[in-house]
């Protein structure tokens, strides 16, 4: 059994690394080029214009903050939390937006002009990426749980 343990333990680690990497690193080109970013919102159509800048100024620095926390192994289950919700969210307005049919750059790692059309293969993308991140909230629970010592009645 502490064996498995051990095991399980590791693969949270990775799963946390994983995650929190991604997040930092596709924050680092948005944290660059925040017009570009603007422009990407704004291309979402989702976002009423009064909050595409403020989108776009704090958005990279929420993902690099909660990235970097998962990674260091402090306040998992808010960054996991975080991260998990920011997920969730691109999942939504990348499915609606190719729903609607709309040729869009998502936006996810570069702002570059030039990248690839966001498609069916980027919200495959956001949907391993919320898996992982419900990975690292159910791992973080569990081990909040364990360290609450019991009540006394």
């Amino acid at each position: 059994m502490a064996g498995t343990n051990r095991f399980s333990d590791v693969g949270v680690i990775l799963a946390r690394g994983f995650l929190g990497g991604v997040f930092v690193y596709a924050s680092l080109d948005k944290i660059a080029h925040p017009d570009a970013l603007a422009e990407i919102i704004f291309n979402y159509k989702i976002l009423p214009d009064v909050l595409i800048n403020l989108a776009a100024m704090t958005l990279p620095w929420v993902e690099l903050l909660a990235g970097l926390t998962l990674i260091s192994g402090r306040a998992t289950a808010a960054s996991a939390a975080i991260l998990t919700g920011l997920t969730l969210a691109f999942s939504v307005a990348i499915s609606y937006n190719l729903a609607r049919g709309l040729d869009f750059h998502c936006g996810c790692f570069t702002t570059s002009p030039s990248a690839a059309r966001a498609g069916w293969y980027t919200l495959g993308l956001e949907l391993v990426l919320m898996l992982v991140g419900g990975i690292c909230l159910i791992a973080a629970g569990r081990r909040q749980a364990a360290s609450v010592p019991p009540s006394r009645a």
